[in-house]
């Protein structure tokens, strides 16, 4: 895939400006540099909207330092901390795959496999030539208990395997929509995959 050129300007639209003034709003006088988790956000939801792909460009960071009264590094130094902020353009459907050690004991080298043979990608980094998928391996989601965790766009997917991630993006491919974001296997939050074992209901007064 060809990817997205640097642009050589950005102004926040009428509907991001609004968030920023919120933003900025929340924080004192002169500690406006504390909206800057909020506005790199704000910016990369807007590019995502006029473009389809989720990033901050650079020039987005030059005028949340700007406006932040900032040096530019220090933006830069957040933006590239995080892994919420992307960098560069991304696919329609980011697929961030954890791998840690509850996600990998779970089979998170499966959901890897997966997303590389049905996005058509190979490596993690990597934007498929359709332009729909971006894979990154990322660290802990903080969804262990229903690991593994393929984290698509915002939405959070839980009890992943092999199976599960291909339907989904193979669905993503025909022109489908996400399924509803939580357990993939059907359990309840994080109850037990084969039900409750404590804390049944009480059938009878106890003495």
């Amino acid at each position: 895939m060809t990817m997205q050129a640097e642009p050589t300007s950005f102004e926040f639209d009428t509907e991001s400006e609004g968030l920023v003034l919120a933003a900025i709003a929340c924080y004192p006088a002169g500690k406006q540099a504390s909206a800057v988790m909020p506005m790199l956000d704000i910016a990369q939801r807007q590019v995502a909207r006029h473009t389809g792909s989720a990033w901050v460009p650079r020039v987005a960071m030059d005028v949340i330092a700007k406006r932040l009264g900032m040096a530019p590094i220090r933006v830069y130094e957040v933006a590239t901390f995080y892994l919420m902020y992307n960098t560069k353009p991304v696919g329609k459907y980011h697929l961030q795959v954890c791998t840690t050690t509850p996600c990998w004991l779970r089979g998170s080298d499966e959901v890897v496999s997966a997303c590389k043979k049905h996005a058509g990608i190979s490596e993690f980094g990597e934007t498929s030539e359709d332009g729909l998928f971006t894979m990154t391996e990322v660290e802990c989601l903080g969804g262990c208990v229903n690991a593994p965790i393929l984290q698509i766009n915002d939405d959070y997917f839980e009890d992943m395997d092999g199976a599960r991630t291909q339907a989904m993006l193979e669905n993503l491919k025909a022109g489908g929509a996400l399924p509803p974001a939580g357990s993939t296997a059907g359990r309840s939050g994080s109850a037990p995959a084969a039900g409750l074992t404590a804390l049944l209901p009480i059938s009878e007064p106890v003495e």
